[in-house]
């Protein structure tokens, strides 16, 4: 079956024969006919299964040579992290101008201005994030009224990140008797409603769920003393090949990168902490070679698609079987081989083993030591080289809350507060300066500051309460 068979538009044809896709992945062969016809769709298909190009070709051939009015998108495309927006931006907007098209990202971290100057020039297809999609509607920078075709992916990562009322909202302004396409891995979670109410006697291709796909992955659990996880992971990632560790916590991350910098490992760290550039450029490193190991917390992660990953470590544990098979669904994608490994203690393998048997897999269990035989033959592991690794980082590396005007200190207050801290006095405001600084600080996935004990005055300790005078009596006495 070739994509001309299929109906895509001969043009887009044409271009991707010249990138070397020539046969369609089977999720585009059964979903491809259905969408061109204009029929909505409920894809299942796991990571790494050609979904951007299933949804993508019918999009671009359904709407080919048509023009958009200002701020009136004719298709929309809802991502749940902006990584991941990008990347299918990357991937339509490359296609769209063969088709006379043309596509915007529209997510959070990005430029509003941009944003807003190319939505008012005219926009076929917009890529967006709920969150950034709804504070533009709210502008009346974009209006939904003409979006014929709305596609949904990750639509179950979407659940789990709490956007479903957001994506309600959005799909109540596009047009009523328009083509929606919902891909997710899973139906659970809200997804099912979801589908129920919005899409209308949807064609439904299943090709290889979640679970199917990792089973074909090769598992394995390493029991390792608590002592010896540091050296292990160390050896792991200095191993040939690509590689991402998955953490909890973006503090978590920033402190196994920076282990892994001391050991003489090139490193990327991945996570909210980071601003939209930077995050980036670390995966473009990673995709490009640069680095071949990467550690990511599990949101981050959502917008991680490298084809060529051979290894995944869970660090930590993830949190359930959902997030195990996320993480596995960074490797072995495209029909290609992958490992999955978790690193865990005796203490930790009961937790570990429900949440895989959850997840419908049983990996292989294997007591290991540092730079034994067995770490070797299942992760390829080797000695790294021991030379620090030295890395520039600068305070724009790290995402900084951007106040309105409003709730800046007057010109007055601000030249109070730098006289009173020239004198060393312990004011009650806190200067712009020390401020912006302390933004700066990683923060965990959570939400909770990681920052360590804030600077008061002498009277003040690490919490910011008065320091009890008992040790001090006593000590007198």
């Amino acid at each position: 079956m070739s994509f001309q068979n299929l109906g895509v538009n001969a043009a887009l044809v044409r271009t991707l024969t010249q990138n070397g896709i020539t046969a369609p992945f089977p999720i585009q062969s059964a979903s491809l006919p259905d969408a061109i016809s204009g029929r909505d769709i409920l894809g299942r298909g796991q990571t790494g299964s050609g979904k951007t190009l299933a949804f993508g070709l019918a999009l671009l051939t359904r709407l080919a040579d048509r023009k958009a009015l200002a701020n009136k998108p004719l298709a929309l495309i809802l991502s749940p992290t902006r990584e991941l927006a990008m990347q299918i931006t990357d991937v339509i907007g490359d296609l769209a101008p063969v088709v006379g098209l043309n596509a915007q990202v529209v997510a959070g971290g990005l430029s509003y201005h941009k944003q807003q100057q190319a939505l008012r020039r005219g926009v076929a297809i917009v890529v967006a994030t709920p969150g950034r999609l709804m504070d533009l509607m709210e502008r009346k920078d974009v209006i939904l009224s003409d979006v014929e075709i709305t596609v949904l992916d990750e639509a179950d990562q979407m659940a789990d990140m709490g956007f479903l009322p957001s994506v309600r909202e959005i799909l109540n302004k596009t047009k009523a008797d328009g083509q929606r396409m919902l891909f997710s891995a899973t139906l659970d979670r809200d997804v099912d409603s979801l589908v129920k109410k919005y899409l209308k006697d949807p064609a439904t291709h299943s090709v290889q769920n979640e679970t199917a796909s990792v089973t074909k992955m090769s598992h394995h659990v390493l029991v390792h003393e608590a002592n010896h996880k540091d050296e292990i992971t160390s050896q792991i990632a200095a191993r040939d090949g690509r590689t991402i560790f998955f953490v909890r916590t973006k503090r978590g991350a920033d402190k196994l990168t920076e282990k892994l910098l001391r050991a003489g490992v090139k490193v990327g760290a991945l996570h909210g902490g980071k601003t939209q550039a930077v995050r980036t450029r670390t995966l473009e490193h990673f995709k490009n070679g640069k680095t071949l190991a990467l550690v990511a917390t599990d949101v981050a992660a959502r917008g991680i698609h490298v084809d060529d990953v051979s290894l995944v470590v869970h660090v930590d544990a993830p949190a359930d079987h959902k997030d195990y098979l996320h993480r596995a669904g960074r490797t072995a994608r495209a029909g290609e081989k992958g490992t999955v490994v978790s690193l865990v203690t005796m203490s930790q393998r009961g937790e570990l083993k429900r949440i895989t048997e959850k997840a419908g897999i049983r990996p292989t269990t294997t007591s290991v030591l540092p730079g034994d035989s067995e770490l070797i033959k299942i992760t390829g592991s080797r000695q790294p080289s021991g030379v620090p690794i030295v890395t520039t980082v600068t305070k724009s590396d790290s995402v900084q809350p951007n106040f309105p005007r409003r709730n800046r200190p007057s010109k007055a207050r601000r030249t109070s507060n730098a006289r009173s801290e020239s004198r060393g006095e312990n004011t009650r405001s806190e200067s712009p300066r020390s401020s912006s600084s302390r933004s700066t600080t990683p923060r965990s996935e959570g939400g909770r500051s990681n920052s360590g004990p804030r600077k008061y005055g002498t009277d003040r300790g690490a919490a910011g309460k008065p320091k009890s005078r008992t040790g001090e009596r006593r000590r007198a006495r």
